[in-house]
């Protein structure tokens, strides 16, 4: 069991009645966290294909805020976007937006669409068709609320008639300031558009919106750096360095340090920066776009033909074009007896489950 389980399963209750009316995504999170491998969601039956004794192990919760349940799921998604890479330079876009704002559909939305405005711009890419992947972090380094989004984008696009690859140029994609501006002015259209405008400070309106702009090469990098955060809340259970009289100290590096620091917070307060980054039911937190999207009627295949033949003094190979590696073999469950492997039989699940949201 984990740290930030024992955490849930010691004050989860306490944290419960002492605030009743919490949205029902946070009640179902914590009640999921509390269950996950306690028997409550049934066994899986294993029997190891060395000695035949069998095994009976303790089912996940499935919540995907559950930091036991996601670490397959994280590889699996590395393994489909390396899949998925494009050849050429690639570069990674920030869209961070003050805390009061959290409308995370609106935010996509707005970004999304300040990136093709000005990639159509001749003075920039002229392309009528960029592509782009992109993850929403709602989180900082203390755990606390600190919405952002990263684009992981190839550097150009394609032309109106999808025959010819765009490329940036001088190792630059798009102008930060203007991007900014864009953004803004799309994000405050959409909440005057869903009746929300009066809900904001004016004052938001009247800051710098961020937005980074840096070149992150073949961009496999960056998507590791990516891939542990999409399954996950805020804070591993690595980073938990002590739980002691009613408080938690974990881990954390400041930007641009290596230093590892350390934070306590009391362990109602550690709950609370928890489940503020719990978001709603069905929400997609990784969206692709333009050509990277599944709709896109160019294929993968064609896109890295297009880019290929774009760049100067490479030479196009079948491997370039279907860039697929064998993926890895997960490994197996290990016999505790004597160190065989494990095979899956079938699992007992309980008349009413009481699984949580995935």
């Amino acid at each position: 069991m984990g740290a930030i389980t024992e955490i849930f399963r010691t004050f989860g209750p306490e944290y419960l009645a002492r605030y009743p009316d919490m949205p029902l995504q946070h009640k179902k999170t914590i009640e999921a966290i509390i269950n996950c491998r306690s028997g409550k969601y049934g066994v899986a039956v294993y029997q190891c294909n060395s000695c035949g004794k069998k095994h009976h192990i303790d089912r996940s919760c499935g919540n995907r805020h559950c930091p036991q349940c996601q670490y397959h799921k994280s590889r699996q998604w590395l393994e489909a976007q390396l899949e998925r890479r494009l050849p050429g330079d690639h570069f990674l876009l920030t869209f961070t937006v003050p805390e009061q704002i959290r409308p995370y559909g609106a935010m996509f939305n707005a970004s999304a669409s300040a990136i093709k405005k000005l990639a159509k711009d001749p003075r920039f890419i002229g392309a009528d068709l960029p592509g782009f992947t992109a993850v929403l972090h709602s989180w900082g380094r203390k755990m606390q609320y600190h919405p952002h989004l990263h684009f992981i984008v190839p550097a150009g696009g394609l032309s109106s008639d999808r025959k010819k690859w765009l490329s940036t140029r001088n190792n630059f994609y798009l102008p930060v300031r203007a991007l900014s501006e864009i953004f803004k002015a799309k994000f405050k259209d959409e909440m005057a558009r869903q009746e929300l405008l009066h809900k904001i400070d004016p004052a938001t309106w009247q800051i710098a919106w961020n937005v980074n702009c840096q070149p992150i090469g073949d961009s496999e990098a960056t998507l590791k750096y990516l891939a542990p955060y999409i399954f996950r809340v805020a804070i591993s259970n690595s980073r938990i360095l002590a739980v002691k009289d009613r408080t938690v100290t974990f881990s954390y590096r400041k930007k641009g340090s290596s230093r590892s620091r350390k934070v306590t917070l009391d362990v109602i307060e550690f709950i609370r920066r928890f489940l503020q980054h719990v978001l709603p039911a069905g929400f997609m937190k990784v969206r692709h776009y333009g050509f990277m999207s599944c709709n896109c009627t160019v294929s993968l295949t064609r896109l890295r033909l297009l880019i290929l033949e774009g760049l100067k003094n490479i030479q196009i190979s079948l491997a370039d074009l279907s860039p697929i590696k064998p993926k890895p073999v997960l490994p197996k469950p290990i016999c505790p007896a004597c160190g065989g492997f494990l095979l899956y039989l079938f699992s007992l699940i309980p008349a009413e489950p009481c699984r949580g949201p995935t």
